[in-house]
């Protein structure tokens, strides 16, 4: 984990992106899925931002809405002071080779047609940035970035192992030397013997190279360790974020606290004498959220009046502690 020097990189104001719901013949639109609804978070230079959320609540969609892979329905997202929604054409395309991400399925994610040297000079190929002996010395460079010899090139996705076919998609992302990088559950679909050798190799890449990270996952024991701050995401919304110890160690948000108790411990003595907040009811669809505060149908302090009304406001409680909740 690195040490950030206090410039932004990444400001996300207000993001939205909601993905249309059409009925019949004609594609009439009937409604909207709210899968980012009013996000806002900042990223500074050299940082790792977790993301943290049950499946569904638009993790990955921020993710994607972030670089551009989405365009996103309302806000505004600043990338080193400019407005990338406002981008088209070419310099989108320019400011995409600053912007990577690696993907959640190592085995979805690779052609597998292409050899993994073809894989790795594909960024190179379509920003023009390298050719001939020059294009296979970087993608060498690559290899030997994620602990692969030359001897690999040739060789095809289906030879891999799934921790290996994920180092190839980290090689993949570092081709251009970008600024940020967007882990989007890297590494949830491997074995857990091998999840710690991903995570390990990240955080060595970034101290190498000075790399921004905003990391999506489940496991928030490893969310911890790699993570600077946090932020929690329920139903398309961040409800709370903070430095990571800060969040772990005293979550003001019920929705957060409800998570944190499902941490284990461990230790057997401590681990007996916690309390486990189990939460009541499903998660509302996205498609109809809740009125009012979006967790109030599974919150077990809401109150019966403002949690049913009004959305509550995301707000800094204290120094770098921002929630979104009425009773905090």
């Amino acid at each position: 984990m690195m040490a950030t020097n206090g410039t932004l990189l990444v400001e996300v104001s207000n993001l939205k992106k909601y993905f249309p719901i059409t009925r019949g013949v004609i594609r009439r639109h009937v409604g909207d899925v709210k899968a980012v609804d009013d996000v806002s978070f900042t990223i500074y230079k050299g940082e790792t931002l977790g993301l943290v959320g049950e499946t569904g609540c638009g993790k990955t969609t921020v993710g994607r809405t972030v670089i551009r892979l989405y365009d996103p329905t309302a806000g505004q997202i600043l990338f080193d002071g400019v407005d990338i929604t406002r981008l088209r054409g070419e310099s989108l395309r320019h400011m995409r080779r600053r912007m990577q991400m690696i993907f959640q399925d190592p085995y979805a994610s690779l052609n597998p047609r292409m050899t993994v040297g073809a894989i790795l000079s594909e960024p190179l190929v379509v920003h023009r940035v390298a050719q001939g002996k020059e294009r296979r010395k970087r993608v060498e460079e690559l290899l030997d970035l994620v602990g692969f010899s030359s001897y690999f090139i040739n060789r095809y996705p289906h030879e891999f192992s799934g921790g290996q076919r994920q180092r190839i998609g980290i090689a993949r992302a570092l081709a251009l030397n970008p600024d940020l990088i967007i882990c989007d559950e890297p590494i949830s679909s491997l074995d857990v013997s091998i999840q710690a050798q991903v995570v390990n190799l990240l955080e060595e890449l970034q101290d190498r190279l000075g790399l921004t990270y905003l990391f999506i996952a489940h496991d928030l024991s490893m969310v911890r360790h790699i993570s600077d701050r946090i932020a929690v995401m329920y139903l398309g919304k961040i409800v709370e974020l903070a430095d990571r110890d800060e969040i772990y160690l005293n979550p003001l948000h019920p929705y957060t606290q409800a998570l944190m108790s499902a941490v284990p411990v461990p230790d057997p003595e401590v681990e007996k004498q916690r309390h486990r907040i189990i939460l009541q009811g499903d998660l509302p669809s996205p498609a109809n959220p809740p009125k009012g505060c979006n967790f109030n149908t599974r919150c077990p302090v809401a109150d019966a009046g403002l949690c049913f009304e009004a959305d509550p406001e995301f707000r800094e409680v204290k120094p770098g502690h921002f929630v979104a909740c009425y009773r905090v």
